[in-house]
C-alpha cells in the first residue's frame, strides 16, 4: 500500500486554496507521484459553484494529520470458526500466523487463541484436558483422526483416554475414549466396563457381534488409519478452539479509525503480540507493535499557507515535504530541507500555473480552468492590489493556450456567488476567517466578497451584536469583519473587542482609501498601528 502525499490548503478554505490543491494534484500525478488533494474545511459557495460547473468532486475532507490504523499496513486477520479443532488451529499458526481470531456463526469476533495457547493443551494437567474433551463433539474427533464412523452412539464422554493394558478390567472406564488395535476381546471388555467411544487403529473393522454390542450399549465406534500413538496425540487436538481461547472481553481491541498514538499507548498496557482490529464487531485485521513502530508519518504539501494555526490539526505529527504559498513566512518548521516556493503574486494558483509551464507539463482543460478561477477569485479579476504582472502574464498565457475568457468567467462567477443574501451571520463571519498575533494581540479578520456594499447598512446593527456575543467566547483583542466589493471597489468594516476604540481612526482610513486586501493592506497597516 503506497501512502499518498496529501495536498492541503488552509482552514476555512477559499477558492484559491482549493483550486490550487486540485491543480497541483494533477501536476504531481503526471510526474508519477501518488498525490491526493485534501481540504480542512467546508467549501464556500463560490468554490462549490466552480467545482459543480467543472463537474469535479471536492478534495478529500480531513481533520487531522495523525495516522489512523486504516491508513497503515496491518496483517490480515486469520479467523477460525468457534467449533474448529485445535489441530486445524495448529496448522494455521504454523502456516500463517501466531494468533487466531475466533468467530461465531455470524462472523462476529468472540475471542483469540495463539500457538502458545494450543501448545499449552499438550503440556497441561490431564485433568484439565479431560474436562475439555468432555465437551468435544464426536465429529471433531473423527475429523482430527481423518477417520470415519463405523457407528455413532449416544453415551456421554468422561474425557478420559485409555489404551489396553494388563489392568484394563481394574480401571474405571465409564465414559472413556478407548484407543484399541485389532484386539476384539479388549473391545468387548471395554464396552462391558461402560466406555463411550472406541477408536480402532489402522483401519481395522470389527466383526458383526462387536458392532451389534456397540449398538446395544450406545457406544461410538470410529475407524482411522492412524496407529495408537498417533490417535492419542490427535484426540487431544480435536478439542474445539473455542474452549481454549481468550474471550474477546479480555483482549484489547481497536477500530480502524483509531489514531496510532492512542493505539501505541494502549499497547503499552498489555503484552499481547497481536491485537484485533474491528469494524462493527467484525474482524478486519490484526495489528502488532511493529506495525505501529514502522508506520511512516503522513506526508503533506501545503498550499496557500505556511502557518500552524491555519494548517491542519496535529501538523507537527506529519512530514511536510513541500510548501507553495504567496503569503508572509509563518511558523511552520520541518526537520529536513524541503521545497518551499514563496512568491509575491496575487494567487497560489499563479505559482501552480508557473510550475506547469516550467516543467513542460501540459495541463488539462479542467486544471487550466481551476488555475484561472483561483487567480480570478484571489485577485478580484486583477483589481486587487495584490495582483502582479506575473499573475496577468500567466493568465494571458493560459487564456491563449486554453481559449479562456477571464472576464466572462469572472462575470459569471461573481454574479452567481458574491452575495450574502440568505446566509447566516455565522457563515458570513466564519467562512473566510484568519487569526493573527500582532504585537502580542490576538486579532481575527473575516472577509466576504459581495456586489452591493449597501447591504451592510441593512444588517450592521444586528451583525455587531452577533460579533459581540461571538467575542465573549473567543476573547479576541479585535474581531474585524470586512465586506469587500467583489470588483475591488472598496470595503465596509465592522469591528468589536478591546482594541475597537484604539483602531477606530485607522479603520476609517481603510474605508477612505478603498482597502480590499486583507494580506497586503489591512494586516500590515494594523500591525503598524499596534506596534
Amino acid at each position: 500500500m503506497t501512502s499518498p502525499v496529501y495536498i492541503i490548503g488552509h482552514k476555512n478554505p477559499d477558492t484559491d486554496s482549493i483550486c490550487a490543491a486540485l491543480a497541483l494534484q494533477e501536476l504531481k500525478q503526471k510526474q508519477g507521484i501518488h498525490a491526493l488533494a485534501g481540504r480542512i474545511g467546508h467549501l464556500n459557495p463560490e468554490t462549490s459553484y466552480i467545482l459543480k460547473k467543472l463537474e469535479l468532486d471536492p478534495p478529500l475532507y480531513m481533520t487531522t494529520a495523525k495516522n489512523t490504523l486504516a491508513e497503515i499496513e496491518i496483517d490480515e486477520a486469520i479467523t477460525m470458526p468457534r467449533d474448529e479443532t485445535l489441530r486445524h488451529g495448529w496448522d494455521l499458526c504454523l502456516d500463517k500466523a501466531k494468533a487466531l481470531y475466533i468467530v461465531d456463526e455470524n462472523e462476529n469476533y468472540i475471542g483469540m487463541a495463539t500457538i502458545g495457547d494450543i501448545s499449552k493443551v499438550q503440556m497441561q494437567d490431564l485433568n484439565i484436558t479431560k474436562d475439555l474433551l468432555k465437551e468435544t463433539p464426536l465429529e471433531n474427533i473423527v475429523k482430527c483422526l481423518k477417520g470415519s464412523f463405523i457407528l455413532k452412539g449416544n453415551l456421554p464422554m468422561s474425557g478420559e483416554v485409555r489404551i489396553s493394558d494388563k489392568k484394563l478390567m481394574e480401571r474405571d472406564l465409564e465414559g472413556a475414549i478407548m484407543v484399541l488395535s485389532d484386539h476384539e476381546d479388549d473391545m468387548i471388555k471395554s464396552m462391558a466396563k461402560g466406555c463411550a467411544v472406541i477408536v480402532i487403529a489402522e483401519s481395522f473393522v470389527p466383526n458383526d457381534y462387536i458392532i451389534e454390542m456397540a449398538k446395544k450399549y450406545g457406544v461410538t465406534l470410529i475407524s482411522t488409519n492412524y496407529n495408537t500413538m498417533k490417535i492419542i496425540q490427535m484426540i487431544y487436538r480435536s478439542i474445539p478452539i473455542e474452549l481454549i481461547m481468550t474471550p474477546a472481553s479480555e483482549i484489547t481491541s481497536f477500530n480502524r479509525n483509531e489514531f496510532l498514538s492512542d493505539v501505541e499507548r494502549e499497547m503499552l498496557k498489555s503484552r499481547h503480540s497481536s491485537y484485533p482490529v474491528l469494524n462493527q464487531g467484525k474482524i478486519v485485521g490484526s495489528v502488532a507493535r511493529y506495525h505501529v513502530l514502522k508506520a511512516e508519518k503522513k506526508q503533506f504539501i501545503l498550499v496557500d499557507h505556511n502557518e500552524k494555526k491555519q494548517s491542519i490539526n496535529d501538523i507537527d505529527s506529519a512530514d511536510i515535504v513541500e510548501i507553495i504559498d504567496h503569503h508572509r513566512i509563518g511558523d511552520i518548521e520541518t526537520d529536513h530541507p524541503i521545497v518551499f516556493r514563496n512568491m509575491i503574486v496575487g494567487s497560489s494558483c499563479t505559482i501552480i500555473g508557473l510550475m506547469y509551464r516550467e516543467l513542460g507539463v501540459e495541463m488539462s482543460s479542467n486544471a487550466a480552468k481551476l488555475i484561472a478561477y483561483g487567480i480570478i477569485s484571489d485577485t478580484m479579476n486583477f483589481h486587487s492590489p495584490t495582483c502582479t504582472m506575473v499573475d496577468k502574464e500567466l493568465a494571458s498565457w493560459i487564456g491563449k493556450t486554453h481559449h479562456l475568457d477571464f472576464d466572462a468567467m469572472a462575470t459569471d462567477l461573481f454574479s452567481n456567488t458574491a452575495t450574502i443574501q440568505d446566509k447566516s451571520f455565522d457563515t458570513i463571519l466564519h467562512r473566510d476567517s484568519k487569526e493573527y498575533t500582532l504585537s502580542g494581540k490576538r486579532i481575527a479578520i473575516s472577509q466576504v466578497f459581495i456586489f452591493d456594499l449597501d447591504v451592510v447598512d441593512q444588517i450592521k446593527e444586528d451583525f455587531l451584536k452577533y460579533m459581540e456575543q461571538e467575542n465573549k467566547v473567543r476573547h479576541l483583542d479585535l474581531l474585524l469583519m470586512v465586506f469587500t466589493n467583489v470588483e475591488g471597489k472598496g470595503s465596509r468594516f465592522l469591528y468589536v473587542g478591546k482594541l475597537a476604540h484604539q483602531v477606530e481612526k485607522v479603520v476609517q482610513s481603510f474605508t477612505e482609501n478603498g482597502y480590499v486586501s486583507r494580506k497586503k493592506q489591512i494586516v500590515p497597516r494594523l500591525a503598524q498601528e499596534l506596534a
